[in-house]
């Protein structure tokens, strides 16, 4: 799993926002493809949903502490 595409995500959840790839991207240092291929992986695995034209959480049973 990519974490750290997903701790971006989820930072920007904490405000109540989407992440759009842009987001992550500029939060990684990663590349926009790279970012896609990794939210689409997350998304395969549930732990990220397509909302909104943006990534937001997936089903968890835990909180968020930031």
């Amino acid at each position: 799993m990519d974490t750290d595409v997903y701790e971006a995500v989820a930072s920007l959840a904490v405000d109540g926002r989407r992440a759009g790839t842009a987001d992550v991207a500029h939060m990684t240092g990663r590349s926009a493809e790279d970012v896609r291929r990794s939210l689409a992986g997350l998304v395969e695995m549930g732990w990220l949903v397509e909302s909104g034209g943006g990534f937001v959480l997936g089903a968890h049973d835990w909180g968020l502490d930031y």
